[in-house]
């Protein structure tokens, strides 16, 4: 599936946009930090949550939770939140 990387993360990409595979939430990340370590940990806590500044979205649709079925023909948005004043 395509995944959109937001600036703040494409340290670990060098791309705003790359594939991955996984039939979760889960399995892609994995599958992204496998191929682009330590991206993982940017968006999922040491708890296994995800982070509260990153968002992630398939279809318009925002995603809660990483247990969440994904296909191979959608379009994972990953957003990050920016904060300062």
């Amino acid at each position: 599936m395509k995944v959109l990387i937001p600036t703040p993360l494409r340290s670990y990409t060098a791309m705003r946009e790359v594939e991955a595979d996984g039939a979760t939430l889960a399995a892609v990340l994995a599958d992204l930090d496998r191929r682009f370590p330590g991206i993982r940990f940017r968006v999922v806590d040491e708890q296994g949550r995800l982070r509260r500044h990153v968002r992630f979205f398939v279809a318009g649709e925002q995603i809660f939770a990483l247990s969440h079925p994904l296909r191979p023909d959608d379009t994972l948005v990953v957003v990050q939140a920016l904060s300062g004043g």
